[in-house]
């Protein structure tokens, strides 16, 4: 039968979601190793690819259960009891054979949380600290980024997807505690855009660059803007079916 699997993991622990050559250490490896020591040998999937130091709050997987592991609840907290602290499993729920994590989805939400506050060592890999933020600017600027675009202005080089147009729903930019959080909810991602979106608003916070910088930039006109933020701010929120 087939699983649905939501899990939450520490990103600054691993080196990407990704599966990779044996030795390396990755939440896709980490897991596919509990599960062998259970018995299950299958390959899992994941509703997407987070890059080293990037958290989850609600990652979601599917994968293969051998018929003989017929009691899920005690299988999410064998799988906690060798998974903690870094991961943890928060739900465990039997699906459709149809099921895929990743082409099922239909919006992902992510934020990137940032503090002007002293930096805390304690907290150096969870938070991106910068001096000061405007508010209203932000506030301002992030709705440009809502709607259809081609986004190849906003990924790395490298990245490899064929295709860069992705749809951005919903956008909002809050204070929670002290805490700065950009929320974007978009049907996909090209690698390392957020980290890029983050980075150019924080450019107009700061007066470098301007809202019609990054209208331009958006129309692919011009790129006005190298730099991305650090993983550390960023959290995989929720993924929606």
């Amino acid at each position: 039968m087939r699983v649905k699997v939501v899990l939450s993991y520490d990103g600054s622990k691993f080196s990407g979601f990704q599966r990779q050559n044996s030795g390396v250490k990755t939440v896709a490896n980490r897991i596919e190793e509990i599960l062998k020591s259970l018995g299950i040998f299958t390959k899992i999937r994941a509703s997407g690819r987070t890059d080293s130091g990037v958290h989850a709050l609600n990652q979601v997987i599917d994968f293969n259960l051998p018929s003989f592991w017929k009691d899920i609840i005690k299988l999410k907290k064998v799988i906690n009891y060798n998974a903690l602290p870094d991961i943890f499993i928060k739900d465990i729920r039997v699906v459709d054979e149809n099921f895929h994590s990743r082409y099922s989805a239909k919006k992902r939400v992510y934020r990137y949380m940032v503090s002007t506050l002293n930096p805390n060592v304690f907290m150096t890999d969870y938070l991106f600290y910068v001096k000061k933020i405007d508010e209203e600017a932000i506030k301002e600027a992030i709705k440009e980024f809502e709607g259809e675009y081609d986004f190849s202005l906003f990924k790395k080089s490298k990245g490899g997807e064929k295709n860069s147009i992705r749809k951005i729903y919903k956008t909002r930019f809050y204070k929670h505690k002290g805490t700065y959080v950009f929320t974007f909810e978009a049907d996909g991602y090209l690698r390392s855009q957020i980290r890029m979106m983050v980075y150019f608003l924080l450019e107009i916070s700061s007066k470098k660059l301007t809202i019609d910088d990054l209208k331009e930039q958006l129309r692919c006109e011009k790129k006005h803007s190298f730099g991305l933020v650090l993983p550390c701010g960023l959290y995989l929120s929720s993924i929606k079916y």
